[in-house]
């Protein structure tokens, strides 16, 4: 029986135009994918976390799935992140899972980007709001893709739901311009540089 029980699910795009100066030619495009689940550990202490991991990789992709739908498929994604929410009943270990489940199920979905995953997690009651870091999937030390996109939902997460979220990206920040690393400077196949 599966421990994954969907409560809602929400899927958020902003098209970023331009901030100070000129207007990229293309806009920036953010989109989160959601899903407020029913927490199976909420209020007790229990040993073994992987199970209920393992399952939450079919979540994943599902998210994942509906994000590179929303921006226009694989080529265009160019940063990514993940978080998690946990209602009070339950611990920040609770929204750990997610470190693997949703990684995973975004590199798969992305042929495999060799960067790693950045995340950012918490235990907060209903409509928290929460930053989620992103970079460039294929070499996290590219400066000028290094951004975050604000994710939650006014009712969600409840004392024992918690919210499972990723983020994708079509681009750098607009006018990036502090140096280090371009993406057209990649080499390798470590995700670092």
């Amino acid at each position: 029986m599966s421990q994954i029980k969907i409560r809602k699910k929400s899927l958020t795009i902003e098209t970023i135009y331009h901030e100070m100066g000129p207007a990229p030619q293309t806009p920036l495009r953010m989109a989160s994918a959601a899903a407020v689940v029913k927490n199976p550990f909420a209020g007790v202490y229990v040993d073994d976390l992987m199970p209920f991991m393992a399952e939450l990789r079919s979540l994943g992709t599902e998210l994942a799935n509906e994000l590179v739908d929303a921006l226009g498929g694989k080529a265009q994604i160019e940063v990514y992140g993940k978080a998690a929410i946990v209602g009070v009943n339950g611990e920040i270990e609770h929204g750990a899972v997610w470190h693997e489940a949703g990684g995973w199920a975004m590199r798969a979905v992305l042929d495999q980007p060799k960067a790693l995953v950045p995340a950012n997690k918490a235990v907060a009651a209903s409509g928290y709001r929460l930053m989620v870091p992103v970079h460039y999937i294929h070499a996290c030390y590219v400066r000028s893709h290094f951004n975050s996109m604000e994710i939650g939902i006014q009712d969600a997460p409840r004392p024992d739901e918690i919210l499972f979220a990723l983020v994708m990206g079509t681009s750098g920040r607009p006018n990036a311009r502090v140096g280090g690393l371009e993406k057209q400077s990649v080499i390798g196949d470590d995700g670092q540089r």
